[in-house]
């Protein structure tokens, strides 16, 4: 059969990312409590496209995409890439999963047991300049601000918030280490479920431990600069507020990397 794609195209323009988005996929991640977790995920895939192809294969993306269904992690993202690039004669290839993470979660002081869900997501890269790979995620934390406590004669306000990590790194880290990393740089967690006596213990505990935005991403990143293993990070918090009409926000980056590297 007449293969459209690989005929000759006239424009002499070459494109920088063709290939599948928005794919919901079922796929299994490793999990460092039970081993691997099923979750279901939004995948985008990607190569570069010469000037002197009309199209590229779209079906070979999916058929690449069944056979890695079982397994994919942050270990094995590179030779995905690999995959990608070899099957359609690319340059360059470009992968990006997206998809809710689960960890069941022990409330303070009654100990039951909920779900806690987390947004998760890898970037990967791989072209003349070599191998990238970003791993990112998104954690509910809890605020109480500094300012409501010190002028207020009794309470003070607290609010949700998200705390989103982007980091580049040199070996294999675990998506839980990077969500308890979040997590502890809050005025308190967020749990699924709470009793009275748990609910009792998270207010107090955030009402002495007060933080702005800016304490969250300050309190994170002191902590991504003191680990050799990630080498680029960035860290945003924010706030939906609960007395304002507006988001608090603060954000900060921090390159490792030595020039060259």
């Amino acid at each position: 059969m007449l293969d459209v794609q690989n005929q000759r195209d006239h424009r002499n323009v070459a494109i920088d990312k063709v290939g599948v988005k928005n794919i919901r996929y079922p796929i299994t991640v490793l999990d460092r409590a039970a081993g691997s977790q099923q979750t279901v995920a939004s995948i985008n895939m990607f190569v570069n496209l010469p000037h002197q192809y009309k199209g590229t294969h779209m079906s070979r993306f999916i058929e690449l995409l069944s056979e890695y269904s079982g397994n994919i992690n942050i270990s094995n993202i590179p030779d995905i890439l690999e995959e990608m690039k070899s099957r359609l004669d690319a340059e360059s290839a470009h992968i990006e999963v997206e998809f809710p993470y689960f960890i069941e979660k022990a409330a303070p002081v009654s100990k039951a047991q909920g779900l806690m869900e987390y947004a998760i997501a890898f970037r990967g890269s791989l072209n003349g300049a070599g191998m990238d790979l970003v791993v990112e995620i998104g954690v509910p934390v809890t605020t109480l601000c500094p300012c409501s406590k010190e002028i207020s004669a009794s309470g003070a306000h607290n609010q949700r918030g998200m705390v989103r990590l982007a980091v580049r790194f040199k070996r294999f880290i675990w998506i839980e280490d990077l969500i308890q990393m979040a997590e502890m740089s809050a005025s308190s967690e967020v749990f699924s479920l709470l009793k009275r006596e748990d609910e009792k213990f998270v207010t107090e505990s955030a009402y002495q431990n007060p933080m702005f935005v800016e304490d969250v991403v300050r309190e994170v990143a002191v902590k991504l600069s003191a680990d050799p293993n990630i080498v680029w990070f960035t860290v945003d918090s924010e706030n939906f507020e609960s007395i304002h009409n507006h988001s608090a926000y603060a954000f900060i980056e921090v390159d490792k990397r030595e020039p060259g590297d």
